[in-house]
C-alpha cells in the first residue's frame, strides 16, 4: 500500500512539474508575440481589406518589428520591401517615390499591404499570395503552370525553394498564434506582450495539442 501511495504520488508530482513547466513555455512563448504599429497595422488592413492578424504575422516573420530591417537581397522596413517593388506600388498608388520612405512604418506597411492585396487578388489564394509574396510572382506563376501547386493551394508542401516553404508555414503559424493570443481581434493599441488570459488560452491549446489532440 505504502508503495502505491508513493507511486501515485510521484505521479501526481510530476504532472504538477509538467503542468507549471508547460505554462512557464506557453507564456515565453507567448511573450515574443507583442503587437506593434497596431493602429497603423489596423488602418491599412482596414483600407485594403486583409486580416490584421495576417498583416502582423507577415511583419513579425519578416522583420520581427525592426522597421529598419534591411535583408541580403535589400528589402527593406517592416514587411521588407524591395526598392524596384515599392517604386511600382508608389506608381500605382499615384504617389512620388521615396526610397528612404521604406524605413518609415507607415509608408511601409501602406506598400507592404498594398502589395499583398494585389497578390491575394491575383492568385485568388491567401496561401499562394503568401508565397508570391516571398518567392516572387514569376516563380509562383511557373510552379502554377508546372502543377507542383494547384490553384487551390494543394502543393504548397512541394514548393521547391525551402525558404518559400516554410515561408508559408511560419506566416500561417503566426497568424493562428496572434488570433489565438488576441482571441480573434488583434489590438488596436500597441502591446508589449500578451495578457495572462491570452497566455492562458494559449496554455489550453498546448495542452489540448499534446494529451488530446496527439
Amino acid at each position: 500500500m505504502q508503495t502505491l501511495k508513493r507511486i501515485i504520488a510521484g505521479i501526481l508530482i510530476f504532472i504538477a512539474i509538467l503542468g507549471i513547466g508547460s505554462f512557464i513555455f506557453a507564456a515565453q512563448y507567448a511573450k515574443t508575440r507583442p503587437v506593434q504599429y497596431a493602429s497603423l497595422i489596423h488602418k491599412y488592413a482596414d483600407e485594403r481589406g486583409l486580416d490584421p492578424n495576417l498583416v502582423v504575422a507577415i511583419i513579425k516573420v519578416e522583420s520581427d518589428f525592426d522597421p529598419n530591417a534591411v535583408s541580403p537581397m535589400d528589402a527593406r522596413g517592416l514587411m521588407q520591401i524591395l526598392p524596384e517593388t515599392a517604386q511600382w506600388i508608389a506608381e500605382e498608388l499615384e504617389e512620388d517615390y521615396v526610397e528612404d520612405d521604406l524605413f518609415d512604418p507607415e509608408k511601409n506597411i501602406s506598400y507592404g499591404t498594398y502589395y499583398l492585396k494585389y497578390l491575394i487578388d491575383h492568385f485568388k489564394n491567401q496561401d499562394i499570395a503568401i508565397a508570391a509574396y516571398n518567392g516572387g510572382m514569376g516563380n509562383v506563376g511557373t510552379w502554377l503552370d508546372d502543377e507542383t501547386i494547384t490553384h487551390e493551394g494543394e502543393g504548397l508542401e512541394d514548393i521547391p525553394i525551402d525558404e518559400t516553404r516554410e515561408y508559408v508555414v511560419k506566416v500561417n503559424t503566426n497568424m493562428e498564434m496572434y488570433q489565438r493570443l488576441y482571441d480573434g481581434k488583434l489590438p488596436e493599441t500597441d502591446t508589449e506582450s500578451p495578457s495572462l488570459d491570452a497566455i492562458a488560452r494559449h496554455y489550453k491549446y498546448l495542452f489540448e495539442w499534446f494529451f488530446i489532440v496527439h
